[in-house]
């Protein structure tokens, strides 16, 4: 894998990656002169494993797998060579959906009821027990089912087998927009929690150095392309590609509630205190046991590319 050619691991499927899918479809990768092969990957543990085998050069995905590694690496006396940078999605993507009303939504209100949690990945149950912990409530309180993908949990609600679950986008237009649920509550408003980065090893960081800036230079260029065209603009290049099963004006609104949230920054810099608070997050949930330093698992100096010569 040489000159400006890169294999990017798309962690997963999901509308919160709009940026990535824009990028590719607009020609903004190849503006910067990258030519990207971007493959879903099998599954998110091996979109870490495939940086370090070299299956792929660079992955989208959550800083929480990254800490992870490192985590578990230090605990074998070693160094992982997993890297942050560039943030793409700041805040949580994930929505609380339930059967019926809830517009004065507490996290009390999650006692008593059957919630389906998002268990696709560690993340969004880990912020959900951070929050109930700052709200001073047991997680372990909640009536759960047994854990399911959140597509079986969807369709749970339809059928009255749970009352709320915790999903992403499109599961929770679907069941709203199908009169099958209602948001409950977003959680977005938590604010910056440094949701979704590029990372690397630090070996193709070195390497390859000009690769990775000329990357984060895309994503930036997407992210501001995401503020300044409608989003039935946006929904309309990449939902037939990306999202063939959603409708176009689904797809648009879900757009539109993500920039309305401040989903996706405004620039590509990783802020200490969004590192922080999901690292806190995971932490308080014993997802990991060691304080992962910010410069560990960071490159702050890819984080802002613009002010790179």
């Amino acid at each position: 894998m040489v000159g400006n050619n890169i294999v990017l691991y798309e962690n997963l499927r999901a509308c919160s990656y709009t940026p990535f899918y824009l990028a590719q479809l607009a020609g903004l990768f190849e503006a910067h002169g990258l030519q990207v092969d971007l493959r879903l990957s099998p599954s998110p543990p091996e979109t870490a494993q495939g940086l370090i085998d070299g299956r792929a050069d660079i992955s989208f995905g959550g800083p929480m797998r990254v800490m992870m590694h490192h985590d578990a690496a230090h605990a074998r006396g070693e160094a992982s060579p997993l890297v942050c940078f560039a943030q793409i999605v700041a805040r949580d993507p994930f929505v609380l959906v339930g059967r019926t009303p809830n517009p004065g939504f507490r996290f009390a209100d999650l006692i008593g009821p059957k919630v389906g949690v998002a268990t696709d990945v560690p993340t969004p149950w880990m912020l959900l027990h951070d929050d109930l912990d700052r709200a001073g409530i047991d997680p372990s309180a909640l009536t759960r089912p047994p854990d399911a993908p959140m597509a079986e949990n969807a369709e749970a609600l339809k059928r009255g087998e749970i009352d709320v679950a915790q999903l992403f986008e499109p599961y929770a237009e679907d069941l709203v927009s199908g009169g099958h649920g209602h948001v409950w509550h977003r959680f977005s408003v938590r604010g910056d929690i440094a949701y979704t980065t590029l990372y690397t090893t630090r070996r193709f960081a070195a390497e390859r150095r000009d690769a990775c800036i000329a990357l984060a230079r895309a994503m930036a260029a997407a992210l501001e392309r995401l503020r300044a065209r409608e989003p039935a603009e946006t929904a309309a290049l990449v939902g037939p590609a990306f999202f063939p099963d959603l409708s176009l004006e689904s797809f648009a609104r879900i757009v539109a509630r993500y920039r309305e949230a401040r989903l996706w920054p405004r620039g590509t810099a990783l802020p200490v205190a969004a590192y922080a608070r999901l690292k806190a997050a995971l932490l308080a949930g014993g997802l990991i046991a060691w304080d992962v330093p910010y410069d560990d698992a960071v490159d702050a100096e890819l984080c802002e590319p613009g002010a790179l010569s």
